[in-house]
């Protein structure tokens, strides 16, 4: 898998553009491949598709399993017949997502699908359907949590009653046989999004094209991997967290990121074999071609907040599971196709953990510019075993960040790269794809040359991030042109 030099885009499915108020799995879709594949490229990065909880996040879902149900397109639900295309309308694109408006249209029309589907849908589909049912281990806690929430006026789970916050099995009966409807619909939801999506990858597979996804290292407090993992998570009696994951203060932000996720109880997964784990990845590994893992360093040592805590100013390094859990990952799943993000504090114990698996690390250039010459993010620094990116989606747009820095640190950049301030952005996507690093990922905004505007996370902001559209015009040749010819001038195509 590491043996090539690749580039490729990074873009969420949510920026895609057409008719349904946000992206989908659908025609957009299908044509983003195929642009990819025209320009040369061999790599779509996406962020996580689970179904987002707080603020809209794709990093707290409310599964680390399941799929998020905007991303299911109506055209194919309309064509498989659980809907008349008369039921659908077409939003207006935007450059934001307005996500409640896009759940208030969405979600009625799939809750209709699905009774359609159950009442009349054809025999082998039904079929298919209880079969993915059978298959699919996970889907009926997460369709239980899923009627539940709903049931419970969105209240988080550590909020339900006693029994069913418990688990108790009486309850979880009970409720099952009250809820069953709204179960079923949840279920209907996860088998689309599940069809959609693996025809879409195998369009990208088709077309030469890996797909690049990415795992959360921490899940959501309110998530059905929670509730229905009580024991594996560091909780008091009442279901909430007795300290919660973040980092100290960094690049991003000077009191640091309080995250507000439970912490992992490693213990009672090691007395476990780590089953949970070992069948989150085996499922992300199913889903993905390559996975990044975000916040490997958790592995190492992970920053842990008292929960009463308001910010991530106070907290202390604790030593995570390390080589005892890789170890027996491989031995389950052999050598594993993962991307480390290295970034923020790493310490040269997390690096021997990296590299004694070759995890590639990552490399970014907006951070190249920040000392001297030693810096590592400088294109003349990287090594083949890393990723280098422009940008990730935590950061600026690089027309944005190049704006803001000051005119000092410009003229430093535009000298490194020997080009005019106008030009800093393009050159540093050409740095990018010339570095001697295996892959080379562009964000699409920086292929487009986008300022701020289209930037998509501020880290530490609650609200308003998640939500940026690509302009539907996104195919000019001249962006597309430019990034087919530095792929092949610096032999990014996959083939060597």
């Amino acid at each position: 898998m590491h043996d090539k030099r690749r580039s490729g885009i990074l873009l969420h499915p949510t920026s895609l553009p057409g008719p349904d108020g946000s992206g989908t799995l659908g025609e957009e879709a299908f044509r983003f491949v195929d642009v990819l594949a025209a320009a040369g490229q061999t790599l779509w990065q996406i962020l996580p598709l689970g179904p987002p909880g707080c603020g809209n996040s794709p990093y707290s879902c409310f599964s680390a399993f399941a799929g998020n149900p905007l991303l299911i397109d109506l055209r194919q639900v309309a064509a498989d017949g659980d809907l008349e295309l008369s039921d659908l309308q077409a939003f207006p694109h935007a450059g934001r997502i307005d996500f409640p408006a896009v759940t208030g249209y969405k979600l009625p029309l799939l809750r209709k699908a699905a009774e359609r589907f159950f009442a009349a849908g054809e025999q082998s589909r039904r079929q298919e359907f209880w079969r993915f049912c059978d298959a699919t281990f996970w889907l009926q806690d997460y369709a239980l949590y899923a009627a539940l929430k709903s049931h419970f006026k969105g209240q988080g789970w550590n909020s339900w009653p006693d029994r069913i916050r418990g688990r108790e099995p009486s309850a979880c009966e009970q409720y099952g046989e009250l809820l069953g409807s709204d179960i079923g619909f949840h279920k209907y939801l996860q088998w689309q999004f599940s069809r959609q999506w693996q025809r879409l990858k195998q369009h990208a597979n088709e077309r030469g094209l890996l797909i690049f996804g990415d795992a959360p290292i921490f899940v959501a407090h309110d998530s059905a991997d929670v509730w229905c993992n009580q024991h594996i998570f560091m909780l008091a009696a009442d279901g909430n967290p007795l300290a919660v994951a973040g980092v100290p203060p960094d690049y991003f932000s000077k009191t640091g990121q309080r995250w507000g996720n439970p912490l992992y109880n490693w213990e009672a997964l090691a007395a476990d074999d780590y089953s949970w784990w070992l069948a989150r990845l085996r499922s992300d590994l199913a889903l993905y071609d390559m996975l990044r893992i975000d916040h490997f360093r958790g592995f190492e040592a992970y920053w842990e907040i008292p929960a009463g805590e308001r910010t991530a100013v106070t907290g202390r390094w604790v030593k995570g599971p390390g080589a005892a859990f890789f170890d027996r990952v491989q031995s389950s799943c052999g050598e594993l196709p993962i991307i480390a993000e290295d970034l923020g504090v790493i310490t040269p114990e997390v690096e021997t953990l990296r590299d004694r698996y070759a995890f590639p690390g990552m490399r970014i250039l907006q951070f190249a510019f920040d000392s001297d010459a030693d810096n590592s993010y400088l294109p003349h620094n990287h090594i083949p075993g890393c990723v280098a990116y422009t940008g990730t989606h935590d950061n600026d747009t690089t027309t944005g960040w190049f704006s803001a820095q000051p005119q000092e640190k410009r003229e430093r950049i535009c000298n490194y790269l020997r080009c005019l301030p106008a030009e800093a952005p393009w050159q540093l996507v050409r740095a990018a794809l010339a570095s001697v690093a295996r892959y080379a990922v562009i964000p699409l905004q920086d292929l487009l040359g986008l300022d701020s505007a289209a930037r998509m996370n501020i880290p530490g902001v609650a609200d308003g991030n998640w939500g940026w559209r690509m302009p539907p015009d996104y195919e000019q040749e001249e962006n597309i042109g430019r990034l087919r010819e530095l792929t092949a001038m610096y032999n990014r195509n996959g083939q060597q």
